[in-house]
């Protein structure tokens, strides 16, 4: 769910704030709205976490993880899939694997479960966005998120070929209890902090998980990474105030392609993202306009 910490922000702004009808509604004039129609959950959370076609696209992101993971370690790899310190996507290098052992790192937070709990409380309060209400979600939410389709059946595979599964989240650490807690009670099986659960807080480095990457994959080869925003991948992708264009420019390149699917996997996410900043002409290229005669 995170990259950043902001972006935690934007998901429930976007999800349950209203923010998300900016880019779905029309803008002039705003269209009528029926009681019935106010009841119902923002079209986001109603298409990410109760649509087919949502638990369709991420059962089949975890069955190519499952189905990659298994080729992959038939010949071991020379690298991980983390990028070294100080490469970039124009000049990717990788952490090497030497003889450490198979990892998958993944995000958490819709990438692992679905935060129901707390997404049908801002959305029906139709509040924003409050951190000291995250933070209690963080420490007593377990049993009230869910693996996402195909999740359990996925990690089950990776540790039966012997794959040590990894979260790297942006949930505190100061709440690392109630974050096991909640990946168990999701089935998701036991991940221990400072081991095999990385939170922001374990490091200086805030909300950027490049860091905490680089911890990770000093012990393991990663030959997975897996989570639902850019910045799951590097730090690269969420440099700030990086125009949307180039950000799409740089996931795109032949750095990025190489490794899509082929190492790094990506879940769908309609709720929340850096996207939510774009403009008109960001998403509409003014040389595309219409209208009907």
């Amino acid at each position: 769910m995170k990259a950043q910490l902001i972006p935690i922000a934007a998901l429930l702004l976007a999800g349950c704030a209203g923010n998300a009808a900016k880019v779905t509604t029309a803008p002039t004039p705003p269209p009528a709205v029926t009681p019935a129609e106010a009841a119902k959950p923002p079209v986001a959370l109603q298409y990410l976490y109760g649509s087919a076609e949502a638990a369709i696209a991420v059962r089949a992101t975890n069955a190519r993880i499952a189905d990659y993971a298994a080729a992959r370690i038939k010949q071991r790899p020379t690298d991980s899939v983390i990028l070294a310190a100080g490469a970039t996507m124009d000049a990717p290098r990788f952490e090497p694997c030497g003889n450490k052992p198979f990892a998958a790192v993944f995000d958490a937070d819709e990438t692992l479960i679905w935060n129901l709990g707390p997404m049908r409380y801002f959305a029906e309060k139709g509040t924003a966005f409050d951190p000291k209400i995250w933070d209690q979600w963080e420490k007593t939410g377990a049993g009230k998120a869910v693996a996402m389709p195909g999740t359990v059946e996925m990690l089950a595979r990776l540790r039966a070929a012997g794959i040590t599964v990894v979260a790297n989240t942006n949930r505190s650490a100061a709440n690392a209890r109630g974050s096991e807690d909640t990946l168990r009670a999701a089935g998701l099986g036991d991940f221990k902090h400072g081991e095999t659960l990385f939170l922001m807080g374990d490091d200086a480095s805030g909300s950027s998980k490049d860091a905490r990457r680089a911890t990770i994959a000093s012990r393991y080869c990663v030959i997975i990474l897996a989570g639902d925003q850019l910045g799951d991948f590097s730090q690269q992708f969420n440099v700030k105030d990086l125009p949307a264009a180039q950000r799409t420019a740089l996931a795109t390149s032949a750095g990025a392609t190489a490794r899509w699917d082929k190492g790094w996997f990506l879940f769908p996410n309609s709720v929340y993202g850096p996207w939510e900043k774009l403009g008109w002409d960001d998403i509409f290229p003014s040389d595309k306009n219409w209208e009907p005669k």
